[in-house]
């Protein structure tokens, strides 16, 4: 969510490095902007809210200091405005935070009597109050760091200064990413490392409970006020994906890149035969049943591949909102897998779900696109999906790479269990070197999406129906649309609109039909009936060479034919292209829609 960026060094171009670190953590999402730094002894803070454009005009970029932190916040506690725009300061520490403090209520309380008054909403400036109310009777920071993570709770990664230290910058993290990246005579504190790739690809993955202090020319971290032994890491990153590449959104750029995704995910396991799948993943034979646990796109993805999982490799799988399991009677069995799904591997709930089915003795399987997050590191097993870095806050080609692992768990429980014929899998085979070709067939339809955009950009009210894994696309792409293009839309079971959602149905109102599932199109089609004979005007999305009559309705968008089980990576480019095209003609701001932030690492 909310990015944090710091300097300590030999150079005096801090602030240049702050406010580019902040550019580069954009992507997350953040609705304010603030930097601190000292100079000639006293620190400067600026904030302001808005765009990170508004902050760079009130700074003199060529501003001479070493030392200081940045932050770009999503609101959490109090409104979207400058006096809860971070970094705050209390006393002699100033701070930028990520995460919660659950208790800052009853802790504010009890600083209020102690004198303390606060200017902003924020459990942030309490947590700053904090350290000042405790270094007054000790005046060692790192003591008072210890002393204070014994009094929050929640979860936080959090950049001080101290006025004592100005050679300093001190950290500490739980529940919240925060990396330190190494460089010579000089060190950073990020909560991602693309934050400072143009200055250093090493960096050191802080743990849960570890705090710090970091000067130009050291790094020492403690837990349990314990120094420790630290890895230092090497970020292997391909620069030519912060670049657009003449696309005009990173959206649009990363749509396009699924393709050679599916084939950089694939190839690891699947060659010129499946063998490569029992190699190189865990024996998913030996569980009696999978549990899958995410949030938003991921859990959409899960829902296809449980699908899959089930019509190929014979075994119940459940999906489940992490938000939901974690504080829900888990009933887990102990022969029972669970996998995780998250892109950034620092998804807050879907972690808190990992620990929990771990706490229960179950296996747990991570697919994660971010080697060394912190769902990479917790879980048991993980597969990597290859989708690179994304961008656009909404995800595209790293839901597809999920879905793509998942079809391939599934073929490895068929082809294990030898569920599939050797024709089947030469057909597999087949559809898995064709596949990228058909994608690219669908990518080069931009002028078809426009027009059909063209004619649900002025609505407000969108339904998305399907059945099965139709059913799970259409989730998907309802929340494309909704994400981008602030477009109310929903997605219906299509067996359902009987009971109660057909009356949501009035002239014109679009809705998108999926029929890919040969085992249910003559249901979903017949159910496409009953909202155009109500006045729909349906958009009817295909995989079918079928007969049915034009007057059934208004637009048909056929999508090439492929094996069943990697159907819905073709299936769902059409649904995000329009989504995209919505949005572009609503003059939205594709790339970091409002409200949204990349990586959700709070509750």
């Amino acid at each position: 969510m909310c990015g944090i960026i710091g300097y300590v060094g030999k150079n005096n171009n801090c602030v240049r490095v702050l406010i580019d670190g902040l550019e580069k953590l954009e992507y997350r999402g953040y609705d304010s902007a603030g930097i601190a730094y000292f100079n000639d002894g006293k620190i400067n803070i600026f904030k302001e809210n808005g765009k990170l454009e508004n902050l760079k005009n009130k700074i003199d970029l060529s501003s001479s200091s070493n030392i200081g932190i940045g932050h770009t916040r999503w609101a959490t506690h109090g409104k979207p405005k400058k006096e809860n725009s971070h970094p705050h300061q209390v006393g002699k520490f100033t701070i930028v935070h990520n995460g919660i403090i659950e208790n800052y209520g009853e802790i504010k309380t009890d600083l209020e009597k102690k004198g303390y008054v606060f200017k902003s909403n924020t459990d942030t400036e309490v947590l700053c109050a904090l350290f000042d109310y405790l270094y007054k009777s000790c005046k060692d920071v790192l003591k008072v760091i210890k002393k204070a993570s014994e009094i929050i709770k929640g979860s936080y990664a959090v950049g001080i200064l101290c006025d004592d230290k100005k050679d300093k910058i001190y950290v500490i993290k739980n529940k919240s990413p925060l990396i330190i990246g190494v460089g010579k005579d000089e060190n950073f504190i990020a909560s991602d490392v693309p934050a400072i790739l143009d200055k250093t690809n090493y960096y050191i993955s802080l743990e849960d409970n570890d705090y710090g202090v970091i000067t130009k020319d050291e790094i020492k971290i403690y837990n349990n006020e314990k120094l420790k032994n630290y890895d230092v890491e090497k970020f292997e990153f391909d620069a030519d994906l912060m670049d657009k590449k003449g696309y005009q959104h990173y959206m649009l750029k990363e749509i396009h890149e699924q393709p050679d995704v599916f084939k950089k995910t694939v190839n690891d396991y699947v060659n010129t035969s499946l063998d490569g799948l029992i190699k190189k993943m865990p024996d998913f034979t030996k569980y009696n049943k999978i549990r899958i646990v995410a949030c938003g796109s991921a859990t959409h993805a899960a829902l296809v591949g449980k699908q899959m999982l089930e019509e190929y490799g014979n075994v119940k799988t459940d999906v489940e909102t992490a938000s939901e399991f974690r504080y829900s009677k888990p009933f887990l069995n102990k022969d029972e897998l669970v996998i995780v799904i998250s892109q950034s591997g620092e998804t807050a709930d879907t972690l808190e779900a990992l620990k929990l089915a771990k706490d229960n003795g179950n296996d747990t399987l991570g697919i994660i696109n971010s080697k060394g997050s912190s769902i990479a590191r917790c879980a048991d097993m993980v597969l990597y999906t290859k989708a690179g870095k994304e961008i656009a806050v909404a995800t595209t080609k790293a839901y597809s790479a999920q879905v793509a692992m998942l079809s391939l768990i599934a073929l490895n429980l068929s082809y294990k269990k030898d569920l599939i014929s050797t024709h089947e899998i030469k057909e597999i085979l087949n559809s898995i070197r064709t596949l990228p070709s058909q994608m690219q067939e669908l990518l080069s339809n931009e002028g078809e999406y426009k027009t059909i955009a063209e004619k649900l950009a002025s609505h407000n009210d969108i339904f998305f129906i399907g059945r099965k894994v139709d059913y799970a696309l259409a989730q998907e792409g309802s929340l494309k649309l909704k994400e981008i293009s602030y477009t109310h839309s929903d997605a219906y079971a299509a067996g359902e609109l009987k009971h109660g959602t057909i009356s949501l149905i009035d002239e014109k109102t679009p809705v998108i039909a999926i029929v890919t599932d040969e085992s249910v199109a003559a249901k979903t089609i017949s159910n496409m009936i009953e909202v155009k004979s109500r006045g729909a005007d349906v958009l009817y999305i295909t995989n079918r060479l079928d007969d049915v009559e034009d007057g059934l309705y208004d637009k048909k968008l056929v999508i090439p034919l492929t094996h069943k089980l990697f159907q819905p990576l073709l299936t769902i480019i059409p649904l995000q292209m329009i989504a995209y095209e919505v949005a572009k003609i609503k003059g939205c701001n594709i790339d970091k829609p409002k409200n949204l932030a990349k990586s959700v690492t709070v509750e």
